[in-house]
């Protein structure tokens, strides 16, 4: 008679790409990551075993029709902003990453969510592993932020924290962050895979058991992807990156991923010395304040995610310069730059070769959709020629290398935030037929023709004697 049982082995796998190796190595032969190796118990069936064997469940499976849909309704935050990436708010028993890069504002936007949080007559608790509460405390302080429905706790060890939890019992909970929290009951360092892994699952598991919400705060790497292993991304609901310039206020949340609703929504927010507030309608942040049109100007409308922004583009043709002309580029990115410009100078007889050429964005905003090459093509010809392009008008397009233009997505949702906003008169690629009221539309078939619509729009205002 066969034996029926199973023999235990040990190998090592990657937790990064499931690598499997019969000894433990320092870095995986495979992918190359360091420190993603851990040792695993692997059952050997014994010859004869029976190994598929059926377990009872729990609990039945259940219609889906017969399941509550309330039960995972949003509860909005407060801050609108971020309500908007979330998809209106936190899910009870759901678990959101926020990531970004040091002193970019996490803890501040954090500290104002779980106070206007409080101010709705819910309980928050904010566990910190970077700060003392002392510390905290001052921030709230300087930030208006102090409610006796916030409770802090400065704690690293997931045991205590989870004991808070139960001491507190709050509905929503922030920890930041996910990296400086540790267990015992997991080997290595703090921060390190196996930790980050351990801390994640158990919290995870924490939330879907109590309905109650939490808010992780994730480091960074120098390339800017999410510290720790790529299972921390899997392991929760919604994923988010905080994004910002030091040299300037102006703060993005952009969703990664979320299961509660669209992963492409953007929140604009200002941080200032006093806190950080939401920016409802940020498009006039992007756009250079003037009373007059200037040579080298034209305004587009960019999507970032879902979210329609105004942004202009500002050019500077130099002289021509002997040797290797220069090209300066701010928020553009420089390869479809210099496409564009080897499209205007073969394809509609610029001779802008030998010149030095500057690009730049207003206000820090980065133009990285195709539908602002035609904005850029249009600044650059207005430099050259030295006419102005009036301030009402907008222009939306992609410049093939052919010079042709062609239509971008979401070109409704654009015309109608330039409509919205006063632009009477916008450039767009043939075949656009969804036009709103009060925006006229003037079609180019390629830049040529794109040139010659900024041409009559030019004469046009000159005849009627300036007006814009």
């Amino acid at each position: 008679m066969a034996k029926v049982g199973s023999k235990a082995r040990s190998q090592h796998r990657c937790s990064e790409c499931k690598h499997v190796t019969a000894k433990w190595v320092g870095r995986c032969p495979d992918c190359g990551s360091w420190g993603t190796v851990d040792e695993i118990a692997v059952l050997t069936p014994i010859t004869g075993a029976a190994t598929n064997r059926a377990v009872a469940p729990s609990s039945p499976a259940v219609p889906i029709s017969s399941i509550d849909p309330g039960s995972t309704r949003h509860f909005a935050t407060g801050v609108s902003e971020l309500d908007r990436v979330l998809g209106g708010g936190l899910v009870p028993g759901s678990v959101t990453l926020l990531a970004g890069d040091p002193g970019v504002g996490k803890s501040t936007l954090l500290l104002e969510v779980v106070h206007r949080w409080a101010l709705s007559g819910r309980r928050a608790l904010y566990l910190s592993g970077e700060e003392s509460a002392g510390q905290i405390r001052l921030r709230a302080e300087r930030t208006g932020c102090t409610h006796d429905e916030v409770f802090l706790a400065a704690e690293s060890d997931l045991q205590t924290a989870l004991g808070h939890i139960e001491q507190v019992k709050p509905s929503l909970i922030v920890v930041d962050s996910v990296q400086t929290m540790s267990t015992t009951e997991a080997d290595g360092v703090a921060g390190g895979v196996t930790q980050i892994r351990a801390v994640t699952t158990a919290l995870t598991m924490a939330a879907k058991t109590t309905g109650v919400a939490i808010i992780l705060v994730g480091h960074v790497t120098k390339d800017g992807a999410i510290a720790g292993p790529r299972s921390l991304e899997h392991l929760v609901d919604v994923v988010m990156h905080f994004e910002g310039d030091r040299s300037s206020a102006l703060r993005m949340v952009r969703g990664v991923k979320n299961r509660f609703g669209a992963a492409d929504e953007v929140g604009c927010f200002l941080l200032h010395d006093s806190g950080i507030e939401g920016v409802a309608d940020p498009s006039g942040l992007f756009r250079d304040q003037r009373p007059q049109p200037v040579p080298g100007t034209s305004v587009t409308v960019t999507l970032d995610g879902k979210r329609p922004l105004i942004g202009e583009v500002q050019a500077l043709i130099g002289s021509p310069a002997a040797g290797n002309p220069r090209r300066a580029v701010s928020g553009i990115d420089s390869a479809r730059a210099a496409m564009i410009t080897a499209v205007l100078e073969k394809r509609a007889g610029l001779k802008i070769a030998q010149n030095d050429i500057y690009l730049s964005t207003v206000g820090g905003m980065r133009l990285t959709d195709p539908s602002s090459d035609l904005a850029v093509a249009l600044a650059i010809a207005s430099a050259c020629f030295d006419i102005p392009m009036p301030t009402t008008v907008v222009a939306i397009g992609e410049v093939g290398l052919a010079g042709d233009l062609r239509r971008v997505t979401g070109m409704d949702r654009r015309l109608a935030e330039a409509a919205r906003l006063g632009f009477t008169c916008a450039v767009v690629p043939p075949g656009v037929k969804d036009v709103p009221a009060g925006l006229t539309v003037r079609s180019a078939d390629d830049i040529s023709g794109a040139l010659r619509v900024l041409r009559n729009i030019s004469d046009n205002v000159r005849d009627n004697g300036g007006r814009r």
